[in-house]
Order: structure tokens, then C-alpha cells, then sequence
């Protein structure tokens, strides 16, 4: 393989990366931040078309030495991950008061996202971390951008449990390195398989300590204190950014390390793999609707929410370990309709909070006579994040909660039972807002418009929202043609 087929294999995120460079060295030159968002979007347009014809293709392979590799698992996660990008990039320039670096912001929101797509593409312990490490540094420095002492606060906290959670992550690595003597995920899965009395108790400690430092990215109980203040402090946008896209690289990288790398359900410790993850699925789902139900700013009501979403997103984690491809399916699925839902609900907060300069739940009230449109999706949204039909959200987590039940295991129906109480526990605050926005008296009754992108974004995100609730076949079809690229 030459050069150029090992960078063919990273195409998406190498196109990204100069992306990023372009985006910076054209605001260094002009100075003017109009000419900064178009070559943004360009750059993940490019890539865009890059991955859709590496899917059409059917491009598999693997580059440097085996230590990232293509194929549909990665390319559903790398078109995921742009599409939200292209979302955040469209609509969020409302949103960037606060934020006076525009050149720095888009290129380290290109820089972050192609560092995702490489990680989704590693296949080696080293690759996971270096690219790990570079998509949390960029989204350090995104969220600390602010001009004031919130999103430093905020930048700060995010930077300080990222470092815990990367030396934790670190220490599991180097367990597993230990124990197989490769950094090879392939290694390592043969080296989990034959484990005996004498390594069982080491490889246990790895995947704990892998499950800790995964769990920082996805958000989990007890790796979510981040969350609340991260959410509320940084530019929305960057929050919107944050909610989806580092929440899908980080399932999608504990997809690759747990189903892989700790051979799904076929090996010796799968079974304790799952119920810890049963657990903090359990955990997550709880404690995030409690805390989300006491929450008066509607950011720190969405950060535990995602809290809360992880956790349903964990069940079909747990499921992994019964075995096939419908855990990690359902998870991937959830994954899609997730990025459409909560982006939708972002970008909706992104324009209010423009208008009415404050992010305060009583700031929604008559949502619907001053800006029907926008109050429209935003509800859908927020029926869709409880999980009612027609919406996407019921049918992922449906998906999800039977992936549980198919597992056979009795535990994991009870952990269905946790989480149906739950979805009834998230409706009090998702419908309480939905009131809000549909019955109460505005405060100010004066009507607005949204901007022609922001609108772009939310009507495709509640098309979204609707198609995929009614006609979920095709990226039902698109998540097991992935989840089948990891077995």
C-alpha cells in the first residue's frame, strides 16, 4: 500500500484537518470572519461527499500498520458526526456573541470533528488515545473561547476531569497491553478470550478502568460531573456541538474497545462487562431525570438530560454482551435519531436565546405566539427526547429496550423496567417545557423570525424527527450494516 491509499483510508478526516488549516490561515490573512463559515462548510462538504462515496464504494480496509481502518461502522459513524458539524456550523452563528475568535472556533470545530472520525477509525490502542486526546483538547479550548468567566470556569472544569478521566483510560490501556502484549484490539480480544484464573482478575480492573475513561465522553453516572456546568458555560452552540457529536464518538469508541476488543458476547468476562454497564445505565437514567426535574435554565435542563439519554443509550450497551449485532445496532441506531433530536432542541434554544438574551425556562412561555414555527420544533423535539409516537426518539429507545429484552438475560429485563419508569419520570420536565412554550402567557408578546439557516436546520431536524418515527427502515438497515462490520 503507498502513501496515498493510507490517506485514502483517512480521507474524510484529512480532509477536516486542512479544512481547519485553510479556515485559520484565510482569517490570519483577511481578517474578516464572513469569508471564515463558508470555507467551514466547504471543508465538511467535502468530506461529506468523501465518506458517502467511500460507502457507496463499499471501501474497506486498514492503513499504518492495521492501526486505523474503514468500513461501514466507521463511515456511519464519520457521516454522523459531519452531519452534526454541518448542522452546528449552518445555525449556530446566532449563537457566537459571546465568541470573538471565529477563525480559531471553526477551525477547532473542524479539527475536533476529525479527530472523532479518526477515532472511530482506530483499531490500536495507541491511535484510540492519541486521537481521544486530540478531539478533548480542541473541545477544551471551544468551550473556554467565551469572553467571560463562565466559559473559562467552565473550560477549566471540563479540562481538569478530562485529564482524570485520560490517566484513568491510560491505566486500562496499559493493562491490556500487559496482559496481551499488543496494542491490537485483534490482540487483545484473542488474548480476553482465553483468559483463565490468573489474568481474570486483571482484565476485570482494565475494562473498569476503560469503562471510567469511555464514560467521561459518553456522559455516564458517575463520570458526568462535567456535564451541567460545561453545558451552561460554553457558547451554545459549542454545547449543542458537545451534546451530540462527542456523546457519538464516545459510544461509538466503547462499541470498538467493548465489542472487539472484549469480544461482545463470547468471552469469559462479558457477562460482568455488561452488568457494569447495566448498572450505570440504571444510575444515569435516575439520577439525570432527578436532577433535570429541578432545573430552571433550559441548558443545564438539557445537560442532564443527556445524562439521562446516555443512559438509555447504555442499555443497548449492556446487550452487547448477550451476543450478535443488536445491541450495538440498537446503540447506533439511538445514535442517529439522537443527533436529530437534541440538535433540533439546541438549535431552537440557540435562536431563542438570541432573541431574548437569556437561556431561563419562564423565558419560553408563549413560545408558540411569538415564533410558531420555532416552537413547533422545539415541542417535537421535546416529545421525541421523552421517547411518545410518532417521533424517532420512541422508536430508538423501543429499539433499544428490546435489544435488552432479546438478550435473554433477567437482569437486563429488569433494567427494561428501570428504564420505562424512567421515560414516564423524564415527561414531567420535557412536557412541563413543552406547557410552557404551549399555554402560558409570553412575557413579551412581540413576534420573531429565526434566520434562513437556522430555519434550514430545524425544519431538517424535525423532518428527522418525523420520517424516522414513521419509515425507520433505512437507518435501521444503515446501523446493522455497521453494528455487522464490528463482530
Amino acid at each position: 500500500m503507498n502513501t496515498l491509499d493510507h490517506f485514502d483510508v483517512i480521507g474524510p478526516a484529512t480532509v477536516l484537518l486542512a479544512g481547519a488549516a485553510i479556515v485559520l490561515l484565510a482569517d490570519l490573512s483577511s481578517g474578516r470572519r464572513a469569508r471564515v463559515r463558508p470555507l467551514a462548510l466547504l471543508a465538511l462538504g467535502v468530506a461529506a461527499l468523501y465518506a458517502a462515496g467511500q460507502t457507496a464504494a463499499g471501501t474497506t480496509g486498514e492503513a499504518f500498520g492495521g492501526a486505523v481502518g474503514v468500513d461501514r461502522f466507521t463511515l456511519y459513524v464519520a457521516l454522523l458526526l459531519i452531519v452534526i458539524a454541518a448542522a452546528v456550523v449552518l445555525a449556530g452563528e446566532a449563537g457566537l456573541e459571546r465568541i470573538e475568535q471565529r477563525g480559531e472556533y471553526y477551525a477547532l470545530l473542524l479539527a475536533s470533528t476529525a479527530s472523532m472520525l479518526l477515532l472511530a477509525q482506530a483499531r490500536d490502542l495507541i491511535a484510540i488515545f492519541v486521537a481521544l486526546e486530540t478531539t478533548s483538547i480542541a473541545q477544551y479550548v471551544l468551550v473556554g473561547l467565551g469572553r467571560d468567566a463562565r466559559a473559562s470556569g467552565a473550560g477549566l472544569k471540563y479540562l481538569l476531569t478530562g485529564a482524570v478521566a485520560a490517566a484513568v483510560l491510560l491505566y486500562g490501556f496499559v493493562l491490556l497491553f500487559g496482559i496481551a502484549g499488543s496494542t491490537s484490539l485483534t490482540d487483545i480480544s484473542l488474548a480476553v478470550a482465553e483468559t483463565g484464573d490468573e489474568t481474570r482478575l486483571a482484565v476485570i480492573v482494565a475494562f473498569v478502568l476503560v469503562a471510567a475513561g469511555v464514560g467521561f465522553k459518553m456522559a455516564i453516572v458517575p463520570f458526568h460531573a462535567w456535564v451541567p456546568d460545561v453545558y451552561q458555560g460554553a457558547a451554545t452552540p459549542v454545547t449543542a456541538f458537545l451534546s451530540a457529536a462527542s456523546k457519538a464518538a464516545g459510544f461509538a469508541i466503547a462499541l470498538r474497545l467493548f465489542y472487539t476488543g472484549f469480544g461482545g458476547g463470547d468471552t469469559p468476562i462479558s457477562a460482568d462487562w455488561a452488568k457494569l454497564f447495566g448498572v450505570l445505565a440504571a444510575v444515569s437514567m435516575t439520577l439525570g431525570n432527578l436532577a433535570a426535574i429541578q432545573q430552571t435554565d433550559v441548558k443545564r435542563l438539557l445537560g442532564y438530560s443527556s445524562i439521562a439519554q446516555a443512559g438509555n443509550i447504555a442499555v443497548g450497551l449492556a446487550a452487547v454482551a448477550a451476543g450478535g449485532t443488536l445491541g450495538p445496532a440498537a446503540v447506533l441506531f439511538f445514535l442517529g435519531t439522537y443527533a436529530a433530536t437534541n440538535l433540533g432542541a439546541f438549535i431552537a434554544v440557540i435562536a431563542v436565546g438570541a432573541r431574548v438574551g437569556s437561556d431561563e425556562l419562564r423565558d419560553y412561555a408563549g413560545l408558540l405566539r411569538r415564533s410558531p414555527g420555532l416552537a413547533i420544533v422545539l415541542v417535537l423535539c421535546l416529545l421525541s427526547l421523552t421517547g411518545l409516537p410518532p417521533t424517532a426518539g420512541f422508536l430508538a429507545k423501543l429499539y433499544v429496550f428490546n435489544s435488552a429484552v432479546q438478550g435473554g438475560e433477567q437482569w437486563l429485563v429488569w433494567l427494561v423496567v428501570v428504564a420505562v419508569f424512567n421515560t414516564a419520570l423524564s415527561a414531567y420536565y420535557y412536557l412541563r417545557w413543552a406547557r410552557t412554550i404551549l399555554l402560558d402567557e409570553p412575557l413579551d408578546p412581540t413576534p420573531f423570525t429565526s434566520p434562513t439557516a437556522t430555519n434550514v436546520v430545524l425544519t431538517a431536524a424535525a423532518i428527522g424527527v418525523i420520517f424516522f418515527g414513521l419509515v425507520p427502515t433505512p437507518l435501521i438497515d444503515a446501523a446493522r450494516s455497521a453494528a455487522a462490520a464490528l463482530a
